[in-house]
């Protein structure tokens, strides 16, 4: 009976250890938690020294703009003004909208300034040969350097604005000529670029048989020079629908003329490669440079039809001009090297009253 005694007993001394243990583990984490907290209580931050050298602040550079970059603001122009400016396609699909145009005799021209190189055939003592103010002086300043090169002064200009009613007689006068139904050596009336004033045809005294041959090919190679293209070259009557007429000289402006000659391009084909290829919204515009360094950017914007405005994007700070199609929208010619913030434009709009004139028919009568 005593080996039962000896257990309890051995189980109660177990017992009363854990418990001891229990306890002292208690008091032992009661104690630290107390110590600690004292020691952050007494705790607080300590200040900087006076020997401690503070470093500078960083200051972040600001980011530089990119200068390759081009930034552009808006150009407002009226949209009936995309059937005006040099860049006008005239032809048997569109148009010409007339009655605007800021004419100047030629003749008269000649005699304020003293020239006497070149003159124009007036069709009567009333009627003068008219042209657009801005294409005397390049006209002009080409006829006076192919007497410098060749020294031939027999040229005259024997076409230029027409109305669209002197227009129409001439056309019916070549029906009745050829007999044909429609005619391929002159415009219908409303369609051809003499209503524009924009265009001019030579001959020569005393024959009147101007051909752009020999010496007088110096006007075809070299016309672009001027701002002027053969209107209706070799091989391209399918597109313009005229023969070919190395007389009959249209203004378009310096970069294009020289581009268009460069790559053999009609008007019809210059046109249509823009607004097709090179409109504002492309991931390209057409740059290029001429024989002179001069560099320039060209695009495309659509008109807005449905607004009496429309806005063109313009590079800030460039020269830039703005030209109608006769489509359906506006070209827009960037001169990159030319910084400046007053556009021109090449509306040929004015508030100068029209004058018609009627001219006498010869077998250079051009479209």
């Amino acid at each position: 009976m005593s080996k039962p005694n000896k257990i309890s007993r051995e189980k109660s001394i177990r017992r009363t250890k854990t418990i001891f243990e229990i306890l002292l583990t208690i008091s032992v984490i009661g104690a630290s938690g107390y110590i600690i907290r004292g020691i952050v209580e007494r705790s607080h931050n300590v200040g900087e020294s006076q020997y401690y050298a503070q470093p500078e602040p960083v200051e972040e550079e600001p980011e530089m703009p990119d200068p390759n970059k081009v930034i552009y603001e808006t150009y407002t122009v009226p949209t009936k003004d995309k059937f005006h400016g040099d860049l006008i396609l005239v032809n048997d699909n569109y148009r010409y909208y007339s009655g605007d145009e800021k004419l100047v005799s030629i003749n008269e021209c000649n005699e304020e300034k003293g020239r006497t190189l070149f003159r124009a055939v007036d069709p009567s003592e009333t009627d003068k040969m008219l042209i657009v103010d801005k294409l005397y002086e390049p006209m002009a300043s080409m006829i006076f350097d192919f007497y410098d090169a060749t020294q031939i002064s027999n040229i005259l200009i024997y076409g230029a604005y027409r109305s669209t009613e002197f227009q129409q007689s001439l056309y019916d006068a070549d029906l009745i000529e050829t007999g044909a139904e429609e005619s391929t050596r002159v415009a219908k009336a409303g369609y051809s670029e003499h209503e524009s004033g924009l265009a001019f045809d030579f001959t020569t005294f005393p024959d009147y048989d101007y051909q752009g041959q020999g010496e007088y090919s110096w006007f075809t190679e070299n016309c672009y020079k001027y701002g002027f293209i053969i209107r209706y070259p070799e091989n391209k009557e399918q597109l313009t629908k005229i023969q070919y007429e190395p007389w009959h000289f249209r203004y378009v402006g310096l970069p294009h003329a020289y581009y268009m000659t460069k790559n053999n391009l009609c008007l019809e084909e210059y046109i249509d490669m823009v607004i097709t290829k090179y409109y504002y919204q492309a991931n390209e515009h057409l740059e290029f440079t001429d024989d002179s360094g001069n560099e320039y950017e060209v695009y495309f914007v659509l008109s807005d039809d449905a607004s009496d405005v429309t806005t063109i994007p313009v590079p800030t700070g460039k020269k830039f001009e703005v030209s109608g199609t006769n489509v359906n929208g506006f070209i827009v010619t960037v001169y990159k090297n030319e910084d400046t913030s007053q556009p021109v434009t090449t509306d040929i709009n004015s508030e100068t009253e029209t004058t018609e004139t009627t001219e006498n028919t010869t077998e250079e009568d051009s479209q």
